[in-house]
């Protein structure tokens, strides 16, 4: 692969000042390899201009994505060839995805629909999960996210870019279970480690994709949200912008440097690491989030949060991970949909598989038309796809979470999860996500480009984001709260 390193030209050294060249090129390698993010990276003012965040059913994508922002070289290295990666990418999870479908309802064919089709087709009601079927419908109370008219289109096979797939290949077969089910930390080393859940534990193995994904450009990248929050009659109640810088610090091959991010990732088996800021509404403007996960699953992740109200860094308890986040609809434990980490001790579920079946859900945006409507909050330029998915229950043996169990709606064939219920302690719906991903062909990768619907059900309140992403090389300061506080 191209990386970007400094030229020096031909200089003649004395021995000592060459090993002292050689034993720093490492350190000054990674400073050097990738262009600061600052000089690529849109401002809030040019992704508001590219895509409003109402009634925008531009593509952007197409001419606002990696191919057009990144620097010419850093996109050439992020990019590989698309026979290569779906063959790879289809030998190890032993199948592509149209071949997996069309077993329920084949009379229900690639075209455009709407919620009048209902009736007149009765196989649609068969595709939809239960939450997304009521959603089905005109826009109106009490949740946002109504979709009136929609097309479905041919499934396509996914893939995973070259780098994953040739790791998750290096790494087959080494990812163990203990007798419980749980993953022995030490023998995962990136990549997806079960590409081929089966078993006792299949449905653990299922979740362990989940928890290890690489959406977002393997971990190393920069998005900015944009999120509208609805009470139960949709007047709008909240409106909000932040953004976050992300950071992979173990089982690294996308961007360089591969394995470890550095020595201390290695020592303290940190996963990743991330730095949240808040840019409005006003009175949240500078509030910073910082989190680290560990390997470890016994050990609590590290989360730091700073709000200007406060003037103080606030580190969070483990519990805090259950604290609602401000306007946000969702907890910690539910950032990115599903944070919560996988332990036998810290919150331990039981783990069924219920279902393996296809169903329609929206199809991975390669241009990024859909939009959001002001009148009525519908989700427009909506795309379904047959997918096969898992749908994985897991139920919570400490009654002291605020979740009694959790079902993911996962695709088979890349581990992305599409939609999330959560339940209460007395078994009532509580909250539930779906999720729009993007995917780059070209790269292989899948990322969060919006619209992403949070719905409340026993609140009744909803919550739109609308997202945008680029691969991004952060150093430590950068994601960093004691650093990024003394930089204002």
């Amino acid at each position: 692969m191209k990386t970007f390193i400094a030229k020096t030209g031909s200089i003649q050294l004395p021995v000592l000042g060459l090993c002292i060249v050689l034993l720093f090129f490492p350190v000054l390698c990674l400073s050097m390899e990738y262009p600061d993010p600052l000089t690529y990276l849109p401002s809030l003012a040019d992704i508001d201009a590219h895509k409003k965040m109402f009634d925008d059913p531009r593509p952007w994508l197409t001419h606002f994505g990696p191919k057009q922002l990144l620097p010419d070289k850093m996109y050439e290295q992020l990019t590989y060839n698309v026979g290569n990666m779906k063959k790879q990418w289809s030998e190890l999870v032993g199948f592509t995805a149209p071949g997996e479908v069309e077993k329920i309802a084949p009379e229900i064919k690639p075209g455009k629909y709407t919620c009048k089709d209902m009736d007149k087709y009765p196989g649609l009601r068969k595709l939809f999960y239960k939450d997304l079927l009521e959603r089905i419908k005109p826009g109106g109370p009490p949740f946002a996210g109504s979709i009136p008219e929609f097309e479905i289109i041919p499934t396509r096979q996914y893939y995973w870019s070259l780098p994953i797939a040739e790791l998750t290949k290096k790494n087959l077969n080494r990812a163990r279970l203990d007798e419980k089910g749980y993953l022995i930390k030490d023998t995962w080393d990136g990549g997806y480690p079960f590409p081929r859940p089966e078993g006792k534990f299949k449905a653990q193995q299922i979740m362990y994709n989940v928890e290890k994904r690489y959406v977002g450009w393997g971990g190393d990248c920069f998005f900015l949200a944009r999120l509208t929050s609805y009470a139960k009659s949709l007047r709008i109640d909240f409106q909000g912008i932040f953004n976050v810088k992300m950071l992979r610090l173990t089982g690294r091959c996308i961007l360089e440097p591969y394995g470890y991010y550095d020595e201390g990732a290695r020592k303290r088996e940190e996963v990743k690491t991330f730095a949240l800021t808040y840019i409005s509404p006003r009175d949240f403007s500078g509030g910073l989030q910082t989190g680290m996960t560990y390997n470890d699953s016994e050990k609590p992740d590290a989360l730091m949060v700073y709000m200007p109200w406060t003037r103080k860094v606030r580190k969070l308890a483990p519990r805090d991970t259950q604290d609602d986040l401000s306007g946000q609809g969702r907890i910690y434990d539910d950032w990115e949909g599903f944070m919560q980490k996988i332990s036998p001790v810290r919150y331990p579920y039981r783990f069924e598989l219920i279902e393996e079946r296809e169903y329609l859900v929206p199809a991975p945006s390669l241009d990024g038309a859909e939009y959001v409507s002001s009148e009525g909050a519908e989700l427009k330029n909506i795309r379904f796809e047959r997918r096969p998915l898992y749908v994985i229950k897991m139920t919570q043996l400490d009654p002291g979470y605020v979740y009694g169990s959790r079902i993911f709606y996962i695709d088979k064939e890349t581990f992305l999860f599409y939609h999330i219920e959560n339940y209460d302690k007395k078994g009532r719906l509580y909250r539930t996500r779906d999720t729009q991903y993007g995917f780059f062909p070209d790269s292989g990768m899948f990322s969060w480009t919006g619209p992403h619907l949070i719905k409340d059900h026993i609140n009744m309140r909803s919550n739109v984001e609308l997202s945008f992403s680029l691969p991004s090389q952060w150093r430590r300061r950068d994601v960093n709260i004691e650093e990024l506080l003394g930089a204002k």
